[in-house]
């Protein structure tokens, strides 16, 4: 089925498949960095930054259609600090260090720079380390905005895309953003992502004439309802982003 449904897919479930399907629609990679840290404190037990690039390439080559892949951030939500036993102020340098690692090793990947912080300050420090390592974010066609997915509609996120735009910093990834959270800070961003549909069904039980499941975590048919919802929520945002996707015209080659 070619539904050409933009996704927003994770490293971890892809790269245990030996081989892999063709896309439809573009899509985009998230690295799996929120579990990684939850779960070890550290990027240590998961792939280095040239393995991690080495599947990304494969992943390009072999499926199509990579609108951009994110990098193996270092997220600043206070459980995951607790777990490293880092400051933001150290997540932000790995941050933007892993950036540089991948964009060296392979610079021909759409690989996606993420600011990570905890308040509004924190984004901007973020977005200053980049500039001191010679990356200039107002120039590029997406940045990544982290830490934000459980407080995505909170007064506070939308003061952090505010900043960030008043920074030049304009093109926007909202890592799960929810509805409520897109009707309220939609218009600050160029695209966004979501898991809730998924959440959401899995405390369901499965929609009418859904069978061989017990709920819908998993179901396509879900998730396209649920999209549609969303988008429908939403419609009349100044500037509607697209869901689990960038615009097209915005995508990095």
């Amino acid at each position: 089925m070619r539904l050409g449904v933009p996704l927003f897919v994770s490293d971890r479930r892809l790269r245990r498949y030996r081989q892999l399907p063709r896309a439809a629609a573009p899509w985009a990679l998230d690295s799996g960095g929120f579990t990684e840290l939850s779960q070890y404190g550290t990027w240590d037990t998961g792939p280095t930054p040239a393995v991690y690039a080495t599947r990304v390439r494969r992943y390009r080559d072999e499926i199509g259609h990579l609108a951009w892949a994110a990098p193996q951030d270092w997220m600043c939500e206070p459980p995951v600090l607790a777990k490293t036993g880092l400051s933001v102020a150290e997540h932000q340098t790995r941050t933007v260090d892993n950036y540089q690692q991948l964009r060296d090793l392979a610079p021909g990947l759409p690989w996606v720079p993420v600011v990570q912080g905890w308040i509004p300050g924190d984004y901007l420090a973020c977005a200053d380390r980049y500039h001191r390592a010679g990356i200039d974010l107002t120039g590029l066609p997406l940045v990544g905005v982290g830490s934000v997915c459980r407080r995505q509609s909170t007064a506070l996120v939308g003061e952090i895309l505010t900043v960030l735009h008043r920074a030049g910093i304009t093109r926007l990834h909202g890592f799960g953003f929810k509805t409520l959270g897109l009707a309220r800070h939609g218009h600050l961003l160029a695209s966004a992502d979501s898991m809730a549909w998924s959440a959401q069904a899995r405390r369901q039980p499965a929609l009418p004439g859904c069978t061989g499941h017990r709920n819908c975590a998993n179901c396509l048919r879900y998730a396209l309802a649920w999209r549609t919802r969303v988008l429908t929520a939403i419609a009349t945002a100044t500037a509607q982003p697209a869901l689990f996707g960038l615009d097209p015209a915005g995508w990095p080659a």
